[in-house]
């Protein structure tokens, strides 16, 4: 009986052992949070609809859901903030 007693007393221990040096350490799961909610705000923000907006070579503006090739343009959202935004230096 004490030698069955020994035998289930090692495997618990063995078992607890190994769950303890398998086990991530608080940092390492702070890491793998952050990581994670860093790669789920990029694809929410590459997935929200957007517009592009840029000038051709005779100044012409232009606004289209696709991004110009070889040429600076501005991302804009194609939903409004919410609210009213009030600019008194526009014409």
């Amino acid at each position: 009986m004490r030698l069955l007693w020994a035998i289930l007393g090692g495997l618990l221990l063995g078992g607890a052992i190994g769950w303890w040096s398998t086990r991530e350490s608080p940092e390492a799961l702070r890491e793998k949070q952050a990581r994670a909610e860093r790669a789920a705000t990029a694809d929410a923000e590459d997935a929200r609809p957007v517009l592009y907006r840029w000038r051709d070579a005779d100044g012409t503006l232009h606004v289209s859901d696709q991004p110009p090739k070889g040429r600076e343009y501005e991302r804009i959202d194609r939903e409004p903030k919410p609210g009213i935004e009030v600019h008194g230096d526009r014409e």
